[in-house]
């Protein structure tokens, strides 16, 4: 009788752990974004869009994972991040040694280099004109991080929430200029041909970076993720993302080395 009892104990234990398992791999797994860095991440009306979007669900197709984007706001979504509220994030995130303390990483999706928007007529010809100038960047970004190395942590150095009101402060006159990723700054510009902006390139002074899709540390699902990604960018899916969003070939070798 006792062995019975302990036999049937085990088995609702047994079918108890299944259904867990069963209702677990049924979840959707939330990834999160800040949708003011078009064209990466951006609203069109209450529908997020843009490239990250775009090769994000190319990517959890292949790897057969069902998910939802949140938008979380830039700053709040590394905190769900490390409090694994979310999954993971895609959100034009560069990978940097700093944050590959606290987070994983994907291997590498794009590469970008910060790129300064002006206004025409502006005396700025590289980085090192900035120095003395009020510069708006958005707050937590290698944009920043670039700045603070060249001339120090200073109050010239205006910091916003997102991209998007730091080109608002540019076009206010509230500062001469602003340093974000050149495809952001330069997609604003040709997007926007009566606001009477310039890019200017100083490749000597912003240092090419990669952005990844990050994750909690240690969080699940990377793998498959991962191999998904490679996969997306090896079958010429990535390709026609790109091209799509960019109007251009991406070198798609430089994401493999």
């Amino acid at each position: 009788m006792n062995m019975k009892r302990k036999l049937k104990m085990g088995l609702i234990g047994l079918s108890a752990a299944f259904l867990v398992a069963c209702s677990s791999s049924g979840d959707k797994l939330t990834i999160g974004t800040d949708a003011a860095y078009a064209p990466f991440e951006s609203l069109d009306g209450d529908k997020i869009v843009g490239f990250d979007v775009d090769l994000l669900d190319a990517v959890m197709k292949e790897a057969g994972l069902e998910y939802e984007i949140k938008n979380t706001g830039w700053e709040p979504l590394f905190i769900a991040l490390k409090n694994e509220e979310v999954s993971a994030g895609i959100s034009a995130i560069t990978i940097n040694d700093k944050r590959k303390k606290t987070y994983d990483f994907s291997s590498p999706y794009f590469e970008s280099v910060n790129m300064i928007l002006a206004k025409e007529g502006t005396s700025i010809k590289s980085a090192k004109d900035l120095e003395g100038k009020k510069v708006s960047v958005q707050n937590g970004t290698t944009g920043q991080e670039a700045l603070e190395k060249m001339f120090g942590k200073n109050e010239n150095i205006k910091k916003f929430d997102n991209n998007t009101l730091a080109i608002q402060a540019l076009l206010n006159g509230e500062v001469e200029a602003v340093v974000a990723d050149n495809a952001v700054v330069q997609e604003y510009e040709k997007n926007n041909p009566d606001k009477k902006l310039v890019t200017i390139s100083d490749k000597d002074s912003f240092e090419s970076e990669f952005y990844g899709i990050i994750f909690p540390k240690g969080g699940e699902h990377q793998d498959e993720i991962n191999k998904a990604l490679k996969k997306v960018i090896d079958d010429g899916k990535y390709t026609e993302i790109y091209k799509k969003w960019f109007g251009e070939e991406p070198n798609v070798d430089v994401l493999k080395q």
